[in-house]
C-alpha cells in the first residue's frame, strides 16, 4: 500500500523546537487578547479599588441612589479649555478629578447619563454654545485665553417620529468649577443630576407675620428674596390663622417671625416637623421691619420680637427674645442723622462666621445682619446644634431694650463693653430625634410623640438678614431697574431651602477632603526652618537695638561742635555689620540647608519609585522563574 507524503511545509511546525513553538503561542495570544483587552476597556466598565485615604472616588451611597434611579436620560456637557491650561498644573488636576467622578457616575446610571467633554477653543462654535449655556469664563489662561472649566446638563427625550435623542428644554448648569468647593464635588454633581431628573418645580410653604410677599393694595413689590425663591420653587403662602395641617408635599416650610401662632397652628409645625418636615425658623429680638403698632390705648410699644417658646422647649432650644447680639469687630458702618457710625448691633459676617464645612455657606462671602439674638441647648437637650453662623469672640449679649434705647445714637452701646470670649451661635442646623411639644394630643389620630432620628430643623435668629436694605439695592441703568447685590443674604436662604428640599440621599451626601494633598514632611522641615529664622531675625533685631542703645550711650562723648564719629563709635558700627553680616550668611545657611533636606528626600523617593520597588519585583520574577526552573528539572 503506498503512503501518501504530504509537503514539506505540513511538517515545518512539527520539527519546531520548544522555544519556537512558546513564542509561536506567545504571539498567538497576543493576536487573540490584545484585541479583547482593548474592546473590553472601551465597552465594559473594569472594576476598580479606591485606596485613598478619604475614599476620594468612592460614590457615597447617596449618590448611587439618585444615579441609580434616574427615570429620564441626562446628558452631561463638561467644557474644559484644555489648550489655554496647559500652564495651570492645579486646574488640570481637578478636571481630571471632576471628569473620573462623572464617569463613576455614568458608569452606575445604567445607560441613562451620557458624558461629553469638550474643549471651547475660542472663536469657535463650542465656545459659544458654552456661553449660551450659562458658563462663566475666567481671565489668566496661557497668552491670555479665557478659561471654561463647567458642566451643563441637559434632559433627553426621544423623537417619536425618527426614534433619534434630542435635548429637551430644561437644562442646568455648573457655570465654573470652584477649586475653594472641591470639598463639596460630589453633592454639587448630584445635586445637578437630581433637579433634572424632577419634572417639576418643588413645592415650598411660607408662614409670616411681616409683609415678605408685598401689598399689591399698597402696590408694594415681594421682597427679592422672595422673587429669588419663585423663580425656582413653587412657593405658597400659608395662613397661620388657618393652619391646621401642613401638606406632606411641601419640601421646606419656611417660618418666619412667629408671633401668637394658634395651639392648631404650632401643633401642624410640630407634626410636620416628627412626620420628616424639612423646616426653617427666622425669629428675631427686633423685626425692624414688623409693621404691628401699639394694642389698645395704653400706648405701650409693641413688641417687635418673636419666640417659639413651647416648639424651642420640646427640641431642647434655648432662645431668648430679650438678648442681642453685639459684636464690634464685625459692625456694620452706618449713616445716621448725617453721620458715620460703626453699630455692634449690625453685623457683617465674613469668612471666620460662616460654617466652611457645611453645603449651604461653603461659597458664601458675606452675610449682614442687624439685631440679631442666639441659640444654644438645654441640659436636658437630645438634640445638637450645628452652627452655620456664629459671632466672633469679641462679642457680647446684652438686653433688646438697651439696642432700642440707644436706636438714635450706637455709639452708646459701646460704652462699658465687655468681650464675653465666646462665639455666640447665630444660626443653626439641629440634628437629632424631636420630641413632640403636644403630649396631650396623643389620642388624635395620626398623632406622633417622636421624630425618627437624626432629623432637622435649621434655625436663624433674625428676620431682618430677609430685607431688601441688608443686601440688595435697586439701580436704575439706561432706563431698567436692576437689582445690584452687595451681600449673600438672598444666596444663603437659597442654599437653605434648596439644599433642605432635595431627597434624603441628597443630604446624606457630606463634604469630603481635597484632592490636593500638601507634602506633610516637607512642610514640617519648612516649619524646622521657619522657627530657625524667627529666631536668628529676633537675634538681628536685639543686637541691633543694642547697639543703637550704646551708640547713645556714646553721644556725650562727641563734642558739642563736632559732627565727627569717634573712634569707639566707629568699632560698634564696624562689629556691628561684621555681626550683620554673621548672622546674614546663617540665615542663608538655614536656607541652603533647608533646600538639601528637601532635595534629599525627593531623592530618596525617586530611588524608591524608579530603582528600589522596580527592583524588588524583578527580583521576586528571578526567584519565582528559577524556583520554577529548578522544580522543572527536579521533576523530569
Amino acid at each position: 500500500m503506498r503512503r501518501l507524503r504530504l509537503p514539506a511545509f505540513f511538517h515545518a511546525p512539527l520539527s519546531l523546537g520548544r522555544r519556537a513553538r512558546l513564542y509561536l503561542a506567545l504571539a498567538l495570544l497576543v493576536l487573540v487578547f490584545v484585541p479583547l483587552i482593548v474592546a473590553g476597556s472601551r465597552w465594559r466598565h473594569g472594576g476598580r479599588i479606591d485606596l485613598t485615604s478619604d475614599h476620594l472616588y468612592t460614590l457615597t451611597p447617596g449618590t448611587l441612589q439618585i444615579v441609580s434611579s434616574l427615570k429620564r436620560p441626562l446628558r452631561l456637557t463638561l467644557y474644559f479649555s484644555e489648550h489655554a491650561t496647559r500652564d495651570l498644573p492645579r486646574l488640570r488636576s481637578y478636571e481630571q478629578r471632576v471628569s473620573e467622578m462623572l464617569q463613576e457616575m455614568v458608569a452606575r446610571a445604567h445607560g441613562r447619563i451620557r458624558l461629553r467633554i469638550i474643549d471651547p477653543v475660542p472663536y469657535s462654535d463650542d465656545e459659544a454654545s458654552a456661553l449660551g449655556s450659562g458658563l462663566t469664563p475666567v481671565n489668566g489662561g496661557s497668552n491670555g485665553e479665557r478659561v471654561f472649566f463647567g458642566l451643563v446638563g441637559s434632559v433627553m427625550y426621544t423623537d417619536g417620529d425618527t426614534g433619534d435623542e434630542r435635548a429637551a428644554e430644561k437644562s442646568l448648569s455648573i457655570p465654573f468649577f470652584d477649586l475653594s468647593r472641591e470639598a463639596f464635588l460630589e453633592y454639587d454633581l448630584a445635586k445637578l443630576v437630581y433637579e433634572l431628573n424632577q419634572v417639576k418645580k418643588p413645592s415650598i410653604g411660607v408662614i409670616s407675620s411681616l409683609q415678605v410677599n408685598g401689598n399689591a393694595a399698597l402696590n408694594e413689590q415681594p421682597w427679592a428674596v422672595m422673587q429669588q425663591l419663585a423663580q425656582l420653587f413653587d412657593v405658597k403662602m400659608l395662613a397661620a390663622d388657618k393652619l391646621e395641617k401642613i401638606d406632606d408635599r411641601l419640601k421646606v416650610v419656611l417660618l418666619i417671625d412667629p408671633k401668637q401662632l394658634s395651639a392648631d397652628a404650632q401643633y401642624a409645625i410640630d407634626q410636620y416637623v416628627l412626620r420628616g418636615g424639612h423646616l426653617v425658623v427666622f425669629v428675631d429680638p427686633d423685626a425692624e421691619l414688623d409693621s404691628t403698632f401699639p394694642a389698645g390705648d395704653s400706648g405701650a410699644p409693641a413688641s417687635h420680637g418673636s419666640d417659639l417658646p413651647r416648639l424651642f422647649a420640646a427640641w431642647g432650644v434655648s432662645y431668648s427674645p430679650d438678648k442681642v447680639v453685639l459684636d464690634r469687630s464685625r459692625a456694620l458702618q452706618i449713616e445716621l442723622g448725617g453721620n458715620s457710625f460703626n453699630h455692634p448691633a449690625m453685623l457683617g459676617l465674613g469668612d471666620q462666621e460662616l460654617n466652611r464645612s457645611d453645603a449651604v455657606t461653603a461659597s458664601l462671602q458675606r452675610i449682614n445682619v442687624s439685631t440679631i439674638g442666639c441659640f444654644d441647648l438645654t441640659p436636658t437637650a437630645r438634640t445638637r446644634l450645628i452652627p452655620l453662623l456664629q459671632s466672633s469672640a469679641d462679642a457680647e449679649v446684652v438686653p433688646t431694650q438697651r439696642v432700642l434705647d440707644a436706636s438714635g445714637d450706637p455709639t452708646q452701646l459701646l460704652q462699658n463693653y465687655k468681650p464675653d470670649n465666646a462665639h455666640y451661635v447665630l444660626a443653626a442646623r439641629l440634628r437629632g430625634t424631636f420630641d413632640s411639644a403636644f403630649p396631650e394630643r396623643a389620642g388624635e389620630k395620626g398623632h406622633l410623640a417622636h421624630s425618627a432620628p437624626n432629623s432637622e430643623v435649621v434655625l436663624v435668629a433674625d428676620t431682618d438678614l430677609l430685607s431688601d436694605r441688608l443686601w440688595v439695592e435697586q439701580q436704575t441703568v439706561l432706563g431698567q431697574t436692576m437689582m445690584r447685590v452687595f451681600a449673600n443674604n438672598g444666596d444663603f436662604v437659597t442654599n437653605l431651602v434648596d439644599n433642605l428640599s432635595g431627597s434624603s440621599a441628597l443630604l446624606s451626601i457630606r463634604g469630603r477632603a481635597a484632592s490636593q494633598r500638601p507634602f506633610t514632611r516637607v512642610e514640617a522641615l519648612r516649619n524646622v526652618a521657619d522657627q530657625k529664622f524667627l529666631q536668628k531675625e529676633r537675634e538681628l533685631e536685639q543686637e541691633l537695638a543694642d547697639t543703637r542703645r550704646r551708640l547713645d550711650e556714646l553721644q556725650p562723648a562727641k563734642d558739642d561742635n563736632s559732627s565727627t564719629v569717634t573712634a569707639e563709635q566707629r568699632r560698634e558700627i564696624e562689629q556691628f555689620r561684621q555681626r550683620q553680616l554673621v548672622i546674614n550668611k546663617q540665615l542663608r545657611e538655614v536656607q541652603h540647608q533647608l533646600n538639601a533636606e528637601i532635595d534629599a528626600l525627593g531623592l530618596r523617593l525617586k530611588v524608591i519609585n524608579i530603582v528600589l520597588v522596580p527592583g524588588l519585583v524583578v527580583l521576586f520574577g528571578l526567584l519565582y522563574g528559577w524556583r520554577r526552573s529548578r522544580r522543572s528539572r527536579q521533576s523530569r
